[in-house]
């Protein structure tokens, strides 16, 4: 074989890093974006976050909340025909903000929410009231390390027992002494070993005069297995007792708490930046984006007017910082735009969501979209995920919007998130003493012009956390 050149031309697409950066940007959170702003405001001197309390002269509407562009080498963001009001985007001059001064007494202390003990704190300082002698007191403190999150005491005292040291001296007897004044501490149910004995020492907490309070204890000792199948009839075949009887009893038991450990768990409360707001204008649904949620950069604009004079090799570095502090404004403003192209769409789609709630829900595919703004169908796929859209119905993420639809008798569709409404309201609505079951939901939805297999209501059904129907029986 003869070796030979050839020239040969193809097509190839290449992922440059400006958009790899916009891919990542679009995909992200409001709060990862703001970290992400954040870091790069730390590692790029030409980067600066607009101060909302620098004095500077604003553009645009009241809503507008970007300083006028002077002198500036960058253009504003284009508007969107679906927002009434855009911050702009870009360069501008640097000015210098007045700082309040040190000795403000706004500015001098900031108010410290006090912390609530936890579980153990509590029960330690409930001990050191108590009037016992220090090693009583030592024992019970070992017992309260050894409680779960729930105040259970899961380990069994044999076990215990074992784990402290000979020169100790302490035996079973003295772990269940201490348990029982643990138990009498504060907030009946602490230190119960299973949920039996937890209910149990709620309800010999209550007085004996009030109603319903012997049967319930007998209940929860002897037929607690019963209560919790709802076979109401057995129960009161074994206790003897009528209708308003078992459920005086039963009213007393499902206001206990099961786990008393939870009134001591601090949780963090998860907040929600909605990154679109959704109103009623002139008859026609409208999105517009929120201002909070989208960080407000510019360029330095001091230190790119000393990048121009310098021109020299040594400020290569800074020139690149410059283009990347550039890219991060543009792309930045590409998101949001993206992202209220496709608020906007959704609101067009499911206007009667907004009008009638979840019942009016109309099935909504990726494809939709995509198809209407002539975007990849990924795309779609990363703008509707961790974004959420306030409206006057409350807060949800783009995603809740889109859902498969089934069949009507009419030829139509209607959407799995109206389905659920439909079987939620059913639930809500049904006779408790005869609840209604999958089979019947599934008939009642059909005489509505709704084809759902039995099948599909257990599962929408499962995924509300809707009880099945033997369980949400009552007396």
């Amino acid at each position: 074989m003869k070796p030979a050149l050839q020239l040969r031309q193809s097509q190839q697409l290449l992922l440059t890093p400006q958009l790899q950066q916009a891919i990542k940007l679009l995909q992200l959170s409001t709060l990862e974006i703001n970290q992400e702003a954040s870091r790069l405001l730390d590692e790029n001197p030409l980067l600066e976050r607009i101060d909302d309390n620098a004095n500077q002269t604003y553009s645009g509407s009241s809503d507008a909340q970007a300083p006028a562009q002077e002198n500036s080498e960058s253009a504003s963001a284009s508007e969107s025909p679906a927002q009434d009001s855009q911050p702009e985007w870009g360069e501008a001059n640097f000015s210098h903000s007045g700082n309040a001064s040190p000795d403000d007494e706004d500015d001098g202390y900031q108010e410290v929410a006090s912390e609530r003990p936890n579980l153990r704190e509590h029960l330690l300082w409930q001990l050191n009231m108590c009037l016992l002698d220090a090693r009583d007191k030592k024992i019970i403190s070992l017992l309260i390390d050894a409680l779960d999150e729930n105040a259970y005491l899961s380990q069994p005292l044999e076990e215990i027992v074992e784990i402290f040291p000979a020169e100790l001296d302490i035996t079973l007897d003295d772990l269940e002494t201490a348990l029982v004044q643990l138990q009498h501490l504060d907030a009946p149910g602490i230190g119960a070993r299973d949920l039996r004995e937890c209910l149990s020492l709620q309800l010999q907490a209550i007085p004996e005069d009030v109603p319903g309070r012997d049967m319930a204890l007998r209940i929860v000792g002897e037929h607690l297995d019963l209560l919790a199948a709802r076979d109401f009839s057995r129960l009161k075949r074994v206790l003897r007792c009528d209708d308003d009887a078992l459920r005086t009893a039963q009213d007393l038991i499902v206001h206990l708490q099961p786990k008393p450990g939870m009134a001591f768990e601090h949780r963090a409360a998860d907040y929600v930046v909605p990154d679109v707001l959704v109103e009623k204008v002139g008859g026609i649904w409208k999105a517009r984006l929120n201002p909070e949620a989208m960080p407000r950069l510019r360029i330095n604009q001091v230190y790119a007017n000393i990048l121009q004079q310098r021109g020299d090799a040594g400020a290569q570095g800074m020139a690149i910082q410059l283009q990347e502090a550039r890219w991060f404004i543009k792309n930045l403003q590409q998101r949001f735009e993206t992202i209220l192209r496709v608020a906007q769409a959704i609101a067009q789609r499911q206007r009667q969501f907004f009008e009638h709630g979840d019942i009016a829900m109309r099935p909504l595919v990726l494809r939709e979209i995509a198809e209407q703004l002539e975007l990849h169908e990924s795309t779609i796929s990363r703008v509707t995920t961790q974004k959420f859209m306030l409206t006057p119905r409350g807060i949800y993420e783009f995603k809740y919007f889109f859902g498969s639809g089934l069949a009507t008798d009419a030829g139509g569709a209607c959407s799995s998130t109206a389905i659920r409404a439909l079987i939620k309201q059913m639930v809500s609505e049904e006779d408790t003493r005869q609840p209604l079951s999958d089979s019947r939901m599934s008939e009642i939805l059909a005489q509505q012009g709704i084809i759902v297999a039995r099948r599909t209501v257990a599962k929408y059904r499962e995924s509300m956390n809707i009880l099945p129907v033997n369980l949400r029986k009552s007396l």
